[in-house]
């Protein structure tokens, strides 16, 4: 990470499309300097407010809390491809000390999954009953950055299908808490069953939403509730069904069935005014650094290369309360490409250079 006084770039700066000279200085972009001290960084290509990773797990794999080294590495994957701001939806491992890490991405914490007991995979989330839920609740939203996580479905094995976690009243409570706490809440959600009494008790968003039908279109829209579809993730559906086909043969029809309506569903969703962002579901079964694929999968529910791009850059940056537009007073986190990513988007898994926090994290 280098830290040459005041740095100067020029290139086209997206979103709005225009060639322009930024100067950076102590972590911010600056107004253009009087001063002759300025290093010039770099010259042409498209610059783009650092990339966003919306459903992340800094901290986990698929056993559980990681070490301080692998957070180090998968922090450090991600920031190489890009993703200069993560919300982590969810993770059993203190990752506060990254805090202090002027190289690694800022993270937005949802604290730790709230799960349903014996309804989630081992040592990854707090595992409760619903007269617990409040209470958990309020633990997580003063451990997190204004979000929490809640399992909203997962198999049920003496039904030998997904259904739903929480009862309804349970939820209204739980959600108008963290409400109440200035906390944001989102659910893990496969199916289509735990959405009414999620929506009904004031979610503000999905992860996941292969199970959204379209009578629930209007109230998702309507009160904005956003989509995180995590498209890289979803391809995994036919495994799972495959695991528990002998075992669970419902259980296995369901994950197929919500596999080939996913793209259908979500390309309905967006279409109907639903937000919809990048995220990538890193640290599970998938491995960190995806950001760049995951923006590229949104084109295949219907939106534009620049569409797409606002989903992982400044529109998911605008949803988690960033800046996002690279004016003065605004973070100096950005990544240049050789060519415009809003008609190329495969050119996003090749950045140029990355700054974070107004200093060179890479170059290539």
């Amino acid at each position: 990470m280098t830290d040459r006084g005041v740095l100067r770039l020029v290139g086209t700066v997206l979103p709005a499309g225009e060639r322009q000279e930024l100067h950076l200085s102590g972590g911010l972009v600056v107004d253009r300097p009087t001063a002759a001290d300025v290093s010039t960084v770099h010259t042409g290509g498209w610059i783009v407010p650092g990339l966003v990773d919306a459903h992340c797990h800094i901290g986990l794999d698929q056993h559980g809390a990681v070490d301080r080294e692998t957070q180090e590495q998968q922090a450090i994957a991600d920031r190489e491809a890009g993703a200069l701001l993560v919300r982590d939806a969810g993770s059993a491992a203190d990752t506060r000390w990254i805090d202090d890490r002027e190289d690694l991405p800022k993270i937005i914490r949802a604290g730790r999954h709230i799960a349903r007991s014996k309804r989630y995979i081992r040592n990854y989330g707090w595992e409760i009953e619903p007269d617990e839920l409040v209470a958990y609740v309020e633990q997580e939203a003063r451990r997190g950055d204004g979000w929490v996580k809640l399992v909203g479905d997962w198999i049920d094995r003496d039904a030998g299908d997904l259904t739903a976690c929480w009862p309804a009243e349970a939820l209204d409570a739980a959600i108008a808490r963290a409400h109440d706490l200035g906390a944001r809440v989102t659910a893990h959600v496969f199916g289509e069953h735990a959405l009414p009494d999620l929506l009904a008790a004031g979610i503000d968003c999905i992860e996941h939403g292969t199970g959204v039908l379209p009578d629930m279109l209007g109230q998702l829209a309507g009160r904005g509730v956003a989509v995180v579809p995590t498209l890289i993730q979803l391809e995994n559906f036919p495994e799972y069904a495959d695991q528990a086909a002998a075992k669970f043969p419902v259980y296995s029809a369901h994950m197929r069935d919500l596999y080939d309506r996913r793209l259908e569903r979500l390309r309905d969703a967006y279409e109907a005014g639903v937000p919809v962002y990048a995220g990538t579901d890193a640290g599970g079964v998938l491995g960190h650094g995806l950001v760049a694929q995951e923006i590229q999968a949104l084109t295949s529910i219907g939106m534009s290369g620049e569409q797409a791009l606002a989903a992982g850059s400044w529109a998911a940056r605008d949803w988690l309360g960033v800046p996002s537009t690279l004016q003065p007073g605004d973070p100096a986190d950005l990544v240049v490409y050789d060519e415009d990513p809003r008609t190329n988007p495969a050119v996003l898994t090749h950045p140029r250079v990355i700054l974070l926090r107004g200093k060179v994290v890479f170059s290539a």
